[in-house]
């Protein structure tokens, strides 16, 4: 079964991120690049950090996406040392052929449920019993509202204050009490994407000034849908749309046990030719699914449009053809780095591009 992924779902031409998308990709490099020197990881934090902030788009006062957009680079450069240095003093682990279970992790575990109990403890009884009602145990918001003298849609949104404040209270469990009284007012608007209190707190500034909230802020806006391992679909309609393509591929190559360097081949073909389909064809699909052959496993990517066509295909497939009489360089380049391409294209109909890279 596959779960689409629609670019057109997280912003639109009328949004100032999707016309500003090239500005705050700039900032972005700048702040990654200040701290990580190769550029292939440079770019795969780049476009991680703008694919978050595209899916937080719609919980983020417009203030806010600039700022938001510099502490999640610096939160996920963070992440990566953090992570480089747990696999470097974990690397002993490697020979253990014992296959015990790992005191470090059950102590994570064990933490974090604390943590959900705590941030349980938290709520009013009002709150928690509501909340467990409908979450643990299944009870309906119209079952709820008649038990509590409410209606259906207030119950919603009682609901839904009480799960962004569980949030809130889970992360200041597991990083200590926030540093200042402002803190949880601002982390509670962005967790409940309220965006008139998020202007009225000017939390963009607070995030750039307050270390501590730019930490846990990351978890309370990031809740993206996990895309399935088999498809992904992304309707390219814009520059924004072009980001989560690359970002989508690039994940459903990792998962499919590519190595970084050829998921970001991967992912930069998908990138030159979602980037044409909006140049030209202003709006087309890309599928990207994993795909075997015999012993072999591969991702294959199909992008469609409904444009105007391309009246001279080998001119368009030409290396350093320049003009805009067709897709331009997208395509030879894309066809160089995968190992199977093929492009059909009518004129006044639209064009379809087929791609595979094959696991080495």
């Amino acid at each position: 079964m596959s779960t689409s992924h629609d670019g057109a779902d997280i912003g639109d031409l009328t949004d100032p991120l999707a016309s500003g998308i090239s500005d705050l990709r700039a900032v972005v490099r700048r702040v990654v690049g200040a701290h990580v020197e190769d550029p292939e990881l440079a770019e795969d934090l780049v476009q991680e950090t703008l694919v978050r902030l595209l899916a937080a788009r719609q919980r983020l006062d417009d203030r806010a996406i600039g700022p938001y957009a510099v502490v999640t680079a610096r939160n996920l450069v963070r992440s990566h040392w953090r992570k480089a240095d747990t696999g470097r003093r974990h690397e002993h682990r490697l020979l253990d052929r014992n296959g015990g279970a790992d005191p470090e992790e059950t102590t994570v575990q064990n933490v974090e449920a604390e943590a959900v109990r705590a941030a349980l403890d938290r709520l009013s009884t009002k709150e928690r019993d509501a909340l467990v009602a409908h979450e643990v145990t299944g009870r309906a918001t119209a079952a709820l509202a008649d038990e509590l003298g409410s209606t259906p849609g207030a119950v919603a949104a009682q609901l839904n204050r009480s799960r962004a404040k569980l949030r809130v209270e889970y992360l200041v469990e597991l990083h200590g009490e926030p540093p200042r009284p402002e803190c949880r007012p601002v982390l509670l608007s962005l967790s409940a994407g309220d965006r008139r209190r998020q202007a009225e707190l000017d939390s963009g500034y607070h995030l750039l000034d307050c270390d501590f909230c730019a930490t846990v802020s990351g978890p309370l806006l990031d809740r993206r849908a996990k895309p399935s391992f088999d498809e992904v679909h992304v309707t390219v309609d814009h520059d924004a749309s072009v980001v989560v393509a690359r970002q989508r591929g690039h994940e459903l190559a990792l998962r499919a046990g590519y190595s970084r360097t050829e998921a970001t081949v991967i992912a930069t073909a998908v990138s030159e030719i979602a980037r044409n389909i909006v140049r030209f064809a202003r709006r087309g699909r890309v599928t990207m699914m994993v795909v075997s052959q015999g012993d072999q496993t591969g991702v294959t990517v199909v992008a469609q449009d409904a444009g105007p066509g391309i009246h001279d295909l080998e001119d368009a497939l030409r290396e350093g053809m320049t003009t805009y009489g067709g897709l331009g360089l997208g395509l030879p380049g894309s066809r160089r780095l995968m190992d199977d391409f093929e492009i059909t294209s009518e004129v006044g109909r639209g064009t379809t591009v087929t791609m595979t890279k094959w696991k080495r």
